[in-house]
């Protein structure tokens, strides 16, 4: 139940998509791309039919009146319109591209969808769920009174409540805050705590490039209480971002299980 109520990439994919087509030149193209707001590139396409893409990088050094399919760009990734969003975001974000083309069973353009699109549609749906969640289960197991803010928190300040990340998701979350392109993290806030409840591997990203402060959702607790997150930090020895551990992906409890059946 909980994968069917995920986001899927027809929700949030741009449907109006600009085009070239296989037989416009290179001047032609070219000639778009420095006159459009922002686009790097096109999906070529035969009617809707797409052939390939064709970004900037692909024309240079190319005559003028060749024509773009002799050009284009043939081996390329898409996404169908049932795909889940969070799929999509992955392939993105590791592939380094900026824009997937949304294609049918029948190969036809439904759509595209950006890096910026699924970033940040995924920070308007899921944080606030994810914090109303977080403050009914504390005010049920705690018999507590919970409130929400929402502002900037230094990273210095955070006792992290989870001792390790994985390499590679880090690598991502440094691509996003790069691009100004960050979910808030999710703190709670206790007469003797910060507690970082979501976010460790933004946060730890965001130290690694000497980011200060970030954007949180920060649940704040008056009552003097000793939380499950506070006594996980003390056993593990968290105190701060720097005590998270980056491990490589390899060392993925699934991964190793892999390795072990094939061994």
């Amino acid at each position: 139940m909980e994968d069917e109520d995920k986001p899927t990439v027809q929700t949030y994919m741009t449907r109006d998509v600009a085009t070239v087509s296989p037989e416009d030149t290179v001047s032609e193209v070219a000639e778009r791309i420095v006159n459009s707001d922002g686009h790097s590139g096109f999906p070529v396409c035969d009617g809707r039919y797409v052939e390939g893409f064709i970004s900037a990088r692909d024309l240079l050094l190319k005559g003028e009146d060749e024509p773009i399919f002799k050009v284009m760009s043939t081996d390329l990734l898409v996404a169908h319109p049932d795909m889940k969003l969070t799929d999509a975001a992955r392939v993105i974000l590791r592939s380094g591209i900026r824009r997937l083309p949304v294609v049918d069973d029948a190969g036809n353009l439904v759509g595209i969808i950006s890096n910026a699109d699924v970033t940040r549609s995924q920070i308007e749906r899921a944080t606030p769920g994810k914090v109303d969640k977080l403050i009914r289960t504390l005010e049920n197991i705690h018999d507590v009174t919970a409130r929400e803010e929402r502002r900037e928190i230094s990273l210095k300040e955070l006792t992290p409540t989870q001792g390790k990340v994985y390499a590679d998701e880090l690598e991502g979350r440094r691509y996003e805050l790069q691009r100004g392109l960050a979910e808030p993290l999710v703190v709670i806030e206790t007469p003797t705590d910060f507690l970082l409840a979501d976010g460790h591997h933004r946060s730890k990203a965001a130290s690694q490039l000497g980011i200060e402060k970030m954007d949180a959702y920060v649940i704040v607790i008056d009552e003097d209480v000793e939380l499950g997150m506070a006594k996980t930090a003390k056993k593990e020895n968290l105190s701060e971002i720097a005590d998270i551990n980056a491990v490589d992906y390899a060392h993925h409890p699934l991964i190793e299980t892999t390795q072990r059946l094939q061994e």
